[in-house]
């Protein structure tokens, strides 16, 4: 076949490719599109033929904006590398974001003149997606969250029967519970077992922000909203786009920020930090708290039509001093796991530190029962776990408990940590490997606790 019999095929081969191409005139002008072009950004052909470039929002092109002699864009000056690749934000049509890919590249005639160039957009969008997945289930990994909702109590039935008939309903459901009870277990277990299961799971813990962060986690920015802000960021609400965005200790939430919350949860739209293009979504809220949202409201801490809004279904986890029936079923699983992990013989509790365990009120809920089993695999060699076993503290927990230091507030858990350092000689891969979980979060441990690792094994 002749190359002129090829050149009247161009536009169906450039339409066949999925990637979105661009072809822009040297004055910046767009000059062509293809049909993935369209597909991706929402704009057609005719939208966009003869205006400029610029319309699509590309984060990523001020940077090569100028002002000098040489021409209005950097891709076009003489010394300009063959081929510019760079990661993106494009704002679509509809207002919302793009993560992608962008190549570009100056087309030049024989003589070296410029005659334009092409830009070709890879959508990340679905990469993204899998990134958060990653750092959600890697956090979960961390923190032994996989395990899944342990209990055969009464109280426990009537949570997983509610767990059911929430997952298949769009109504936003609030889950109560102290810290520890398993709030992020029951908001995923909602998740995956809803209609909204093949859409994204997107969370976000409240209490960890001011509010400037907080907003711009949940309704993204664009670039030069604010200082720092150098590209288009996708917020959590857009991100959770046809799933589900779990709002952990949504009690901390700053009162101008429940404003806008509530806002996107009446109208299901918010606009961008810097912006004010309307974004639609599709997106099911899941919240949590352990704190009295009503006891708030009467402080003006809480917003009482906010609290309407999200309390359509509310689901009541019990602390784990209320249904210590489920305390050996609970002991057996967590002792299973750490057997796999660590390779050690440990079988079980003594009678001795099985009527410990159920004589103890457990502040910290099944977090500190989890702590307290990790602390035992590092003392232990074999066999059954003993009250010589348990943590120093442990035996004192109640009364600390009184006088309102709970021992899931990070004396079990650090203890655990320093132990497993020393007898690894500062090795954290292995001392992951003793607590039962991952080389991050020991890593993060000791940087939440503060932990020198010098000092650990001078001691």
């Amino acid at each position: 076949m002749k190359d002129t019999d090829l050149s009247q095929h161009w536009h169906r081969i450039l339409n066949t490719m999925n990637e979105g191409l661009m072809l822009v005139g040297p004055e910046g002008s767009i000059l062509m599109v293809n049909r993935s072009f369209e597909q991706l950004t929402g704009y057609s052909s005719e939208e966009v033929i003869g205006r400029s470039c610029k319309l699509i929002g590309c984060d990523a092109c001020e940077s090569m904006l100028t002002c000098d002699d040489m021409g209005w864009c950097k891709l076009f000056h003489p010394d300009q590398v063959e081929l510019r690749r760079c990661r993106c934000g494009i704002i679509r049509k509809d207002g919302s974001l793009l993560p992608a890919l962008k190549n570009a590249s100056v087309l030049r005639d024989e003589a070296g003149n410029v005659m334009g160039a092409v830009e070709t957009i890879t959508d990340l969008s679905e990469i993204d997606r899998l990134d958060q997945k990653v750092e959600v289930l890697a956090r979960q990994l961390g923190d032994c969250e996989h395990l899944g909702i342990i209990g055969a109590s009464p109280a426990m039935k009537k949570v997983f029967q509610l767990i059911e008939r929430a997952a298949h309903s769009d109504s936003p459901i609030i889950i109560f519970g102290e810290s520890g009870t398993g709030k992020e277990l029951v908001a995923r277990a909602i998740h995956e077992q809803g209609r909204r299961k093949s859409g994204p799971y997107v969370q976000l813990n409240c209490a960890a922000l001011n509010a400037d962060l907080l907003e711009s986690e949940l309704f993204g920015h664009i670039k030069g909203a604010f200082t720092g802000a150098y590209r288009h960021r996708m917020g959590r609400f857009e991100a959770a786009h046809g799933g589900d965005l779990f709002l952990d200790e949504i009690g901390d939430i700053p009162l101008s920020v429940q404003v806008k919350l509530l806002r996107v949860l009446e109208t299901q739209q918010f606009e961008r930090v810097g912006d004010h293009h309307p974004v639609s979504v599709d997106v099911r809220i899941i919240s949590a708290t352990n704190k009295n949202l009503l006891e708030m409201i009467a402080q003006k801490q809480f917003r009482e039509d906010l609290f309407f809004r999200i309390n359509v279904i509310p689901i009541y986890l019990p602390p784990l001093r209320q249904r210590k029936e489920d305390l050996p079923i609970l002991v057996s699983s967590f002792i299973q796991r750490l057997q796999r992990i660590t390779g050690k013989g440990i079988n079980g509790l003594t009678p001795s530190a099985l009527m410990l365990f159920m004589d103890y009120s457990w502040p910290g809920n099944v977090r500190e029962l989890k702590s307290v089993l990790e602390y035992a695999f590092v003392i232990a060699e074999s066999g059954l776990v003993d009250v010589e076993h348990l943590p120093p503290q442990f035996a004192q927990g109640d009364a600390a408990a009184a006088r309102g230091m709970s021992p899931a507030d990070g004396s079990t858990e650090k203890t655990a940590l320093i132990e497993a350092l020393r007898r690894t000689n500062g090795n954290q891969t292995q001392a992951a490997r003793l607590l039962g979980i991952n080389r991050v979060t020991v890593w993060n441990r000791m940087r939440k606790y503060g932990v020198d690792l010098k000092k650990v094994l001078q001691a």
